[in-house]
């Protein structure tokens, strides 16, 4: 794995997810999860924050923040996801879902589980907006399988000397598939100022 980002070697092709589209992905989610009556969700961040919060909305269920990553200040600096905010004990004696975005390896949905399972939840399971074939066994729902590269509508743009530009990671990921990064920026409402700031 290269320092700062991952490895974009086992993907094949590119698929462009809009805000419309991880909506109605998290509404898929949301139909397939209602059944299990969750008693608490738990968000993997920091992608797994945004269908996890949806989530928790569209269900009326609890929200917890977690934190497992091989990410520090959005590169990659470690092999293994580490621990940065554990679950709550509030897990103990509940029905627990694990949310996050993607299921690449399994392995951060393994520690999550596990770690809730300690805590003493009553039962545990988890669910991705996405996964590849090869970890497609790992969570219990899953909105959308491919081996595509993914590009996600919140961290596909980040703000850097003065202007909106293609996040360098997604940039890479790009030239790697051999596609030039254009027509993949956010479509976004234009407002110039700001009400206070």
């Amino acid at each position: 794995m290269a320092q700062g980002s991952y490895d974009y070697s086992t993907r094949q092709g590119i698929q462009a997810i809009s805000w419309n589209d991880f909506h109605g992905l998290c509404k898929a989610l949301a139909q397939a999860v209602a059944p299990y009556r969750a008693e608490i969700i738990l968000g993997v961040g920091r992608g797994g924050y945004y269908p996890a919060t949806l989530l928790a909305h569209i269900l009326q269920t609890e929200l917890y923040p977690v934190r497992l990553s091989r990410r520090v200040n959005d590169v990659v600096t470690h092999e293994r996801p580490q621990w940065q905010v554990r679950p709550p004990d509030v897990v103990r004696g509940r029905r627990v879902l694990v949310v996050d975005e993607i299921s690449s390896t399994g392995e951060t949905l393994a520690m999550a589980r596990d770690e809730v399972q300690r805590l003493g939840a009553s039962e545990v399971r988890s669910a991705v907006l996405y996964a590849h074939t090869w970890s497609a066994d790992v969570p219990d729902y899953i909105a959308l399988i491919s081996d595509a590269l993914i590009l996600n509508p919140w961290d596909r743009e980040i703000y850097r000397d003065g202007r909106f530009q293609l996040h360098p990671e997604y940039a890479e990921a790009l030239a790697y598939q051999g596609a030039p990064p254009t027509d993949v920026l956010i479509p976004a409402t234009p407002f110039e100022r700001v009400a206070k700031g």
